[in-house]
């Protein structure tokens, strides 16, 4: 079968038959609802923990814009440009964020020092807590929506959004903890203090997701685990005496990209060797979905057959 037509083929296999942008538009949404909503109850309180809050989701309303952009981008088809697909644009998304990320960090981190400077007062208490907590629960029921989504159909922009969005939950709690004990102990620098280690836990967040970026980017290899679901069926057809090696994995956003070298009799015909790597790729998209495989023929007897391993041939 020509490479380009079984490229096809392997495309037919996509779970991803529904429009995920449907997802980020539902992340808007939210990120709109909780930004009105802590941006009130900062208004009523003078928080600058809430107030940190508050950007937190304002970073999440533009990542999430950011993340409807790509998802249009990584749902189009391969095209003469772009024989692999378009996926791989989802980890621009995720840098991007995280690039927010680490910019909303440095903001609250200021505020939260010049607050320690200068305390203030917690006012309405009550009201902003219960406020805060309401988005939260808001950024809780999208982040499950969009978490559920992103493993279905293997979407790396809605998965950093996903986590972001339940990073925002524990960070909302927290501040609102924060607040409590700043109320009640009557110690108003707990609540700029409190900012500050939301400022360093959205920075370890957006490190994290600018590292995920670069390392999709680089064409990491697959999970250990898929790696060795392959492993297993091609370990099954060495039992059978047709061997293998060569083996290399890349994902790019939602597609996985896998290849190998199988080897067999050199007495065997085109097309007994053609119906074998049918069938060994089919069990191979089988075990690892969403997958592209790309296999490549070589006789036993040959020693240069085991010469070809490496990506760069002397």
């Amino acid at each position: 079968m020509h490479r380009a037509a079984r490229m096809r083929n392997d495309a037919a296999h996509t779970p991803r038959g529904t429009p995920l942008k449907r997802y980020a538009w539902l992340s808007i949404a939210a990120a709109l609802a909780t930004i009105g909503l802590k941006g009130g109850a900062w208004l009523i309180t003078d928080s600058v923990g809430l107030l940190s809050d508050a950007a937190e989701s304002l970073v999440n309303l533009v990542a999430a814009v950011v993340a409807l952009y790509a998802l249009d981008v990584a749902e189009r088809p391969a095209d003469d440009e772009h024989a692999y697909g378009h996926t791989k644009v989802e980890y621009f998304s995720s840098g991007f964020e995280g690039a927010l990320i680490l910019v909303a960090a440095v903001a609250i981190g200021v505020a939260a020092i010049r607050r320690l400077l200068d305390p203030q007062p917690v006012t309405d208490l009550a009201i902003g807590a219960t406020v805060a907590l309401i988005a939260s629960a808001i950024n809780l029921a999208v982040a499950r929506v969009l978490l559920r989504a992103a493993r279905t159909h293997g979407s790396i922009a809605l998965e950093a959004d996903a986590k972001h969005l339940i990073t925002d939950v524990w960070t909302s709690v927290g501040v609102v903890v924060g607040l409590a004990a700043a109320a009640f102990t009557g110690w108003e620098i707990l609540d700029p203090l409190l900012a500050l280690a939301v400022a360093v836990n959205i920075l370890h967040i957006g490190v994290s997701l600018l590292r995920r970026s670069a390392m999709g980017l680089l064409d990491t290899s697959l999970s250990n685990e898929m790696r060795t679901r392959i492993l297993d069926v091609l370990d099954e057809y060495e039992q059978r005496g047709v061997h293998y090696h060569a083996l290399r994995t890349r994902r790019a956003g939602a597609r996985r990209f896998i290849s190998f070298h199988v080897l067999v009799p050199g007495h065997w015909t085109v097309q007994e060797g053609h119906d074998l790597l049918e069938d060994i790729e089919e069990r191979v998209r089988t075990v690892v979905p969403n997958s592209t495989v790309f296999t490549h023929l070589e006789p036993i007897e040959d020693p240069v057959s085991f010469e070809d391993t490496r990506l760069e041939r002397k």
